[in-house]
């Protein structure tokens, strides 16, 4: 038998590494957490102390092998302990997004079966009695925080801690069970459960065994040489499949310290004090800081912005080519290190980013002008391309090999192929086991020999390897006269510019392409106060004629960028509107990892896109909104349709004459 199918060393499972962490670093911080303004530390004995005292306290509440425990708040240690003691008592994780309404909840809870969940606050309790007549299987929920609790009935709610104190005060009763339970956990065992975002339906349950996990994190913690002192912030949301390897897998794989911010409001304040080595981030949070770099820096007097600029121009230009190792000028280098002692250096303070030893980026793709401007600086961010199903590792890009235009090299033990239609396909041993209750899913996307569809169209370099995603398969199609059509390449582009917060590109099988657009509230915002332009709402803001004339600065500039790519200079954007209202997950327009989900957007908003086509100046609609408190209501706005100069192509139809 391999040392994969026996596991490494033995360690079959999460609460087998938990045991080994606490026996060999017992001392060595696990956790930490700032609450009250002060941070708190959890070594790895302490953490397998709170976690066995949870999972004897759900013996108690009577949990039982192959139940499944729903997870449901901000990233804090005990939410993460529950996740661990669900799998020693052999129950079934199932983290969800704690920002999902009801609803979605409802539907999560009820596919799976939950019988018990850990929750954070009232507001979670709140939703879940709201849902709980429709959770036929549901009976017991467990909470963190008690404000606004006391007057509850408590006769299935409980407080986390009162459950630990059972697990404690009845160890004798159960310890014999829960050493059984451990016992029986294998690398085949399901470790956790987590729900794709459902950009094209109903979330999936992807199972991922711990022979996913611990694989996945042992080749990725050797690829990166990740060690015992590195630490991470947990911030991004538990549901999603890359905080779980980062902050579990990983985490436990290696014994690196994971820290929890004390809310979303302080995360930047707690990201600098933490200084984490080791840092992750979708696209989202890399574009809003540098928004808000580019703010300070709008506020800053001119000789401040001047020396910005100056010092930035000779980052980009060598910049990269000093972090890679590369040959670089004596001279260039002494401007580069001026540079990082006046502005690089503390920008990457204020960012959070001056122990970042590794950074990656991944979710979905990044403008290549927003990657290249952190690698500037000096910050290793570097590209990695995965999903849930693969339990994220797929592809990642090595030191020394990082490029904006691609995602890297295949991670170890993964293999790569194409189908002819240049849909990538990948096998390894994170492969998920299977879409619970969805036999038919399961084989439409993983075939017999392991092979899984990824849904993205690509190429692999012949000369280095590399993979290069286009985009979605499903979203990759023809321009009218032949040329190819590939949305996310131009979206990209267009949110590199502070303000643009979002962008959704239309066009396949039409003549030309077309564009909504979402302004960022805070960089325009910020604009309009130094101007001392006055307004009441987003949608006031988005049609001030100045905002729209900048708008279509930027799209004519992306026009001029994505002309230059001949196999993509089909996709320029010849008319474009700024919507009345930013495309928001309550709404269904985006995930909650806030993918956008084109088909929705095209239905709900199919009077503006066929006002785009048909030569209109202005659209008047009405869209249905909703409310922070789950109201339903409606916005009516007439907008502005803009035409965008564009640069002349040879189309396919000219070049055969």
């Amino acid at each position: 038998m391999s040392q994969t199918q026996a596991g490494v060393g033995g360690l079959l499972s999460v609460p087998a590494l938990l045991h080994r962490n606490a026996s060999e670093f017992g001392q060595a911080p696990a956790y930490r957490e700032k609450e009250f303004g002060i941070w708190q530390t959890w070594n790895w004995s302490q953490t397998e102390e709170e976690i066995e005292a949870l999972a004897l306290g759900f013996l108690k509440l009577g949990v039982k092998e192959g139940d499944f425990i729903a997870i449901i708040g901000r990233n804090r240690p005990y939410l993460y302990w529950s996740m661990v003691a669900a799998q020693m008592v052999g129950a079934v994780p199932v983290p969800l997004y704690q920002d999902s309404v009801a609803e979605e909840m409802a539907y999560v809870m009820d596919h799976c079966g939950a019988r018990f969940a850990v929750v954070g606050d009232q507001e979670q309790v709140d939703k879940i009695i709201e849902i709980q007549d429709q959770l036929t299987q549901f009976e017991h929920m467990i909470y963190l925080d008690p404000r606004g609790l006391r007057k509850y009935d408590h006769t299935h709610l409980h407080a986390y801690r009162s459950v630990q104190e059972e697990g404690r005060e009845n160890r004798a009763t159960f310890e014999a069970d829960l050493r059984a339970r451990e016992g029986k956990l294998d690398y085949d065992s399901r470790c956790v459960m987590l729900y794709t975002s459902g950009t094209t339906g109903k979330p999936k349950g992807v199972v991922l065994s711990n022979r996913n996990v611990i694989e996945s994190a042992r080749a990725s913690v050797e690829f990166d040489s990740l060690v015992r002192s590195d630490d991470v912030l947990a911030y991004l949301p538990m549901a999603w499949v890359g905080d779980f390897i980062f902050s579990v897998g990983q985490s436990y794989w290696t014994g690196f310290c994971v820290n929890c911010p004390e809310n979303a409001e302080t995360m930047m304040q707690d990201l600098r004090e933490i200084g984490p080595t080791y840092f992750f981030a979708p696209p989202r949070v890399f574009e809003n800081l540098l928004t808000t770099v580019m703010i300070r820096m709008e506020d800053a007097s001119k000789f401040k912005k001047r020396l910005f600029d100056r010092c930035m121009a000779h980052a980009r230009k060598v910049g990269p080519a000093i972090l890679d190792g590369k040959p670089v000028s004596g001279m260039d280098r002494f401007k580069y290190w001026l540079g990082d002692l006046l502005i690089y250096g503390p920008l990457k303070n204020t960012m959070g980013f001056s122990r970042v030893r590794i950074g990656y980026t991944a979710g979905e793709a990044i403008g290549p002008e927003i990657f290249d401007f952190y690698r500037s600086l000096g910050i290793n961010l570097k590209q990695l391309y995965g999903q849930t199903e693969a339990t994220v590792f797929i592809t990642a890009q090595p030191d020394g090999e990082v490029r904006s235009d691609t995602v890297g090299v295949p991670c170890p033990g993964v293999e790569l192929k194409m189908d002819e239609k240049g849909e990538v396909y990948y096998r390894s041993p994170g492969v998920f086991v299977e879409y619970y209750k969805n036999a038919e899913s399961t084989a439409g996307t993983k075939d017999a020999e392991g092979w899984v569809a990824t849904g993205d169209a690509g190429f692999i370099e012949e000369d280095t390897g590399h993979l290069r995603i286009i985009d979605r398969a499903k979203d990759v199609g023809k321009m009218a006269d032949g040329s190819l059509f590939a949305p996310k390449y131009v979206e990209n582009k267009l949110k590199f510019f502070p303000n643009i917060l979002e962008a959704v590109v239309f066009g396949n099988g039409r003549e030309e392409c077309t564009a909504f657009i979402n302004i960022d509230l805070s960089a325009v915002g910020n604009w309009a106060e130094r101007n001392n332009i006055g307004y009441g709402s987003y949608q006031e803001l988005a049609r001030h004629p100045q905002v729209m004339d900048t708008i279509q600065g930027h799209v004519e500039e992306v026009n001029r960028s994505v002309a230059e790519d001949p196999m993509l200079a089909g996709c320029q954007v010849h008319r474009f509107v700024v919507l009345h209202k930013e495309l928001d997950a309550d709404d269904g327009e985006l995930t909650r990892t806030r993918k956008v989900r084109r088909r929705v957007i095209e239905e709900k908003f199919a009077d503006i896109i066929a006002a785009l086509y048909d030569g209109s100046e202005k659209v008047s609609t009405e869209t249905e909104v909703t409310y922070e408190d789950g109201r339903k209501g409606a916005i009516r706005a007439t907008l502005e349709i803009r035409d965008a100069a564009v640069v002349p192509v040879k189309t396919r139809s000219m070049a055969a004459e």
